[in-house]
């Protein structure tokens, strides 16, 4: 009996390996985008080739996007299971948390279709809002009440 996570990997045509189990796994627990340093850090003492190497061919496979946040870090999340290595689903919006430095998708809010001028060829499109998460708004002190 195949594993979920061997079959995630074949309907992708991504010949399954420990290495890409470990690092889908990962992906897999994490509902935040991961950077490969946070992978690595998460798998313990793993190569980071190897581990580059993976997430390399996910995003390529259409598993996996990458995520330009402003961080300095790339970070991948799971793509929906539509995308394929032609062409990714992942026209939502990112949202990073300026406290915490987690990578959220949204993949209920949609990225606006923008019409550029004149012969302008759009090869990339992203949109990331930085603020406060859920979590971060929520462990915020309330404000004391004020004396009139």
């Amino acid at each position: 009996m195949a594993h979920p996570l061997e079959d995630t990997l074949i309907a992708k045509q991504i010949t399954p390996t420990a290495m890409r189990l470990l690092v889908l796994d990962v992906l897999v627990q994490h509902a935040a985008a991961l950077s490969l340093a946070d992978v690595e850090e998460l798998l313990g003492h793993a190569d980071r080739i190897t581990v580059h190497r993976t997430l390399k061919t996910f995003t390529d496979k259409g598993l996996v996007h990458r995520i330009e946040d402003g961080s300095g870090a790339v970070k991948f999340a799971l793509c929906e299971p539509s995308c394929t290595p032609e062409h990714h689903q992942d026209l939502h919006v990112h949202f990073f948390c300026t406290r915490c430095r987690e990578t959220a998708c949204l993949p209920t809010v949609a990225v606006p279709v923008i019409r550029l001028p004149g012969t302008y060829q759009v090869q990339e499109t992203s949109l990331v809002m930085k603020g406060l998460c859920e979590r971060c708004v929520n462990d915020l002190p309330t404000a004391a009440p004020t004396m009139q």
